[in-house]
């Protein structure tokens, strides 16, 4: 396969989007293993996925910045990359940087808001503006780069809740709403609505609405193209879609379940925000129920702490019955780098989703669902089950 693909990231100088570039550079130049990326595994290997080379980045972000700029910023202040490894790198994100375009808010929230430059954020009179703005770079990236087809992820800061209870369940009244500045959508939406009409897969990597409302999902059907979201699943949410199917096979009770989040990169300052943590909370809060069949008590709670940069810790307590109702106790730390952990999930779910536009898959790709906290239209939370559905559709 030598037709190239773009990979357009919105968020583009954000730390996940910037160690997926990174990564995608190393792989291409051969400069790393393929450690933490669920397409090289064997299984994999017969699936016909695109290689690496075949891969052209580039994307939005409302900050003014570069990628050596945040790559640096990644090794400085939380010791990640390598030192070596950059320096090697510095052509391509020169090259890549050109291709990074000024990004939409809109209903984004303050917090968000307040970290945009005026030089890196679109304008327009209305939602339907934006959204004719960012299809224009979307197009101007394919042609300049002669792409035979363009991916786009979200893999910016997470937004405020959407009340999607106000939106209307068909595309052509969703439609008529974006004319006006009052309509609810917020910016992840906004993009989708582009990607979607410009007949480009849309991925939502985070939490934010996306391409969730059953409106947009109708407009991925009409312009005949995949999409799927959202919220990666990274760290201490893959833990409890392990974990909880065990206790579920044994029978044993789950009385409650506490986990307690720190961090402190770019997404960890956003989520300071209540309005913004709102969002992220109920998205790690879902599976439980799914998975066991009831709902123990639980409690999640997020904290920004400045000085840990991209590490994250999560410290989870599970109590739960035994035989006799003996109460028991189970509790694990889970420590590792936010974007070290996400930014091979962003490659692989390129990979996949490349593979699912090639066959003319069209609306939701729910046999990717065990990348996702919260899977659209997949009510299947357990991890192993829900990789038997990838290996099953990449290999078929």
């Amino acid at each position: 396969m030598s037709k190239k693909v773009g990979v357009w990231l919105i968020g583009a100088y954000g730390g996940v989007a910037t160690t997926a570039i990174v990564g995608l550079v190393a792989l291409q130049r051969k400069l790393t293993e393929n450690h933490g990326l669920v397409s090289e595994l064997p299984q994999f290997q017969q699936a016909n996925l695109i290689e690496w080379d075949n891969l052209v980045v580039g994307g939005h972000d409302i900050r003014k910045s570069t990628l050596a700029t945040e790559a640096n910023q990644l090794l400085n202040d939380s010791r990640l990359l390598s030192p070596a490894l950059l320096e090697l790198c510095q052509e391509d994100f020169a090259r890549i940087n050109e291709e990074i375009r000024p990004g939409i808010i809109f209903n984004v929230g303050k917090t968000i808001t307040s970290l945009s430059d005026p030089e890196m954020t679109k304008t327009g009179a209305s939602p339907r503006d934006l959204i004719e703005s960012v299809k224009e770079d979307l197009k101007l990236f394919a042609s300049t780069n002669n792409l035979s087809k363009v991916i786009v992820m979200n893999v910016s800061s997470t937004e405020p809740t959407v009340d999607a209870s106000v939106l209307p369940a068909k595309w052509d009244d969703l439609d008529g709403m974006l004319d006006s500045n009052d309509c609810p959508l917020a910016a992840s939406s906004l993009y989708a609505i582009a990607a979607l009409q410009s007949g480009m897969p849309y991925l939502n990597f985070t939490p934010s609405l996306g391409t969730a409302p059953d409106a947009l999902c109708e407009l991925a059907e009409m312009n005949k193209v995949c999409h799927m979201g959202h919220d990666g699943k990274t760290g201490e949410t893959l833990l409890k879609s392990a974990l909880a199917p065990m206790f579920q096979h044994r029978n044993l009770n789950i009385m409650s379940w506490v986990g307690h989040n720190i961090f402190g990169n770019m997404d960890g300052k956003v989520l300071d925000d209540p309005e913004n943590k709102k969002t992220k909370v109920v998205s790690k809060d879902k599976l439980l129920g799914q998975i066991l069949g009831y709902d123990p008590q639980t409690h999640i709670s997020i904290e920004y702490i400045k000085s840990l940069g991209d590490w994250k810790t999560a410290w989870d307590h599970i109590h739960f019955e035994g035989f006799l109702s003996t109460p028991m106790v189970m509790q694990f730390t889970w420590q590792g780098s936010d974007s070290i952990l996400a930014a091979p999930l962003v490659l692989d779910l390129v990979r996949f989703t490349e593979l699912a536009h090639r066959r003319g898959e069209t609306g939701l790709l729910k046999d990717l669902c065990c990348f996702f906290k919260s899977p659209l239209g997949v009510p299947e939370n357990n991890f192993v089950k829900q990789f038997q559905l990838l290996e099953k559709w990449a290999t078929r």
